[in-house]
């Protein structure tokens, strides 16, 4: 296995506004650049080119570590608060929601050292900003303390498949499937509103009946709030790294790809049938598509009310000591 390299940068805001109209939340929040998980259908490896990396094994091999991401949050949503009069129900209201993990995971294995997701958290914490966290990790189970105090949306645990052989495969650097349904479980007993997000269903590898209604029924049983279904995606980067990793593993499955695959999307066809499938079994596990109204509410009146008896921004809430916990991944 090649070596990991880590290198530090600092970056100048860390909230990035998030502009398109069809994304649930209104900002967000990437502490690293690359993911050592190395999943080989991640779309975050389109976003190598922007600074001038490739989309192959340099993804989940170099590492760029924003040192600075929590004192740009800070900066920037003290910032935003002064324009307020430091009015944190106000504040709340034009930030809206922050999502944590949409280009790489934050809770890959060297924010165990680094603790720079957990940094920002304090900092959302701080402000009141409500916050979903995607992840492929249970190491965010380290942060179960400060979690249940924030305004957590949700958090959204990836798993597509619980067979250990598929998960070694497509996501080599990944925690196994069943550290993930214990976060879910630990995350719901918690008070944390958790749900599964099966992503990506790959073709004739995790997407037959069995397969889906297996892993449905162990979101539930673990506790999953809900449980959200995507298809996978092949942008041109994306698609010829996926490509080369399947020939590795699955060559006789490579020329089935190339048919149903002619954009970045799978044809027709296969998408209407997987939706309806995925719609079926929801519905017949009586589980819930999608995150469940009362916890996107509006938050409007909650954060007013409290904003008098809020603290100014130069008087952080006093962090939890933080349990140390070991993880096998």
């Amino acid at each position: 296995m090649p070596k990991k390299i880590y290198e530090s940068s600092t970056t100048k805001q860390t909230l990035n506004r998030v502009k398109a109209e069809s994304m649930p939340f209104d900002w967000s929040i990437n502490p690293y650049r690359g993911c050592a998980h190395g999943c080989s259908f991640c779309y975050a490896r389109a976003f190598q080119s922007f600074i001038g990396r490739e989309a192959d094994d340099e993804f989940q091999n170099r590492i760029l570590l924003k040192t600075n991401a929590a004192e740009a949050l800070e900066s920037q949503l003290s910032r935003m608060a002064k324009r307020f009069d430091y009015d944190i129900g106000q504040l709340r209201d034009h930030v809206g929601l922050v999502t944590l993990g949409t280009a790489t995971d934050p809770y890959q294995p060297i924010e165990m050292k680094s603790k720079i997701t957990r940094g920002c958290l304090e900092v959302l914490a701080k402000y009141r900003i409500r916050t979903t966290i995607t992840t492929r990790s249970p190491l965010i189970l380290r942060d179960l303390d400060l979690l249940s105090q924030m305004d957590i949306t949700s958090v959204n645990i990836s798993l597509n498949s619980l067979d250990p052989a598929i998960i070694r495969m497509m996501e080599p650097g990944a925690p196994l499937p069943y550290k993930r349904l214990e976060a879910v479980q630990k995350l719901s007993s918690g008070g944390v509103r958790t749900g599964l997000f099966i992503a990506p269903i790959l073709p004739f590898l995790t997407d037959s009946r069995e397969s889906l209604e297996e892993l449905m029924n162990a979101a539930k049983n673990h506790r999953a709030s809900f449980a959200m279904t995507s298809l996978l995606r092949l942008t041109p980067d994306v698609k010829a790294w996926f490509m080369h990793s399947l020939a590795q593993h699955h060559p006789e499955l490579v020329p089935k790809y190339r048919r149903l695959f002619h954009g970045a999307y799978p044809d027709n066809a296969y998408t209407d049938r997987i939706k309806a499938l995925t719609r079926e079994l929801k519905q017949k596990l009586q589980l819930s598509g999608e995150v469940p109204e009362d916890s996107v509410r509006d938050c409007k009146s909650d954060a007013h009310a409290e904003s008098a008896n809020s603290p100014k921004p130069n008087m952080p809430l006093p962090a939890p000591e933080v349990e140390q916990l070991s993880f096998s991944f």
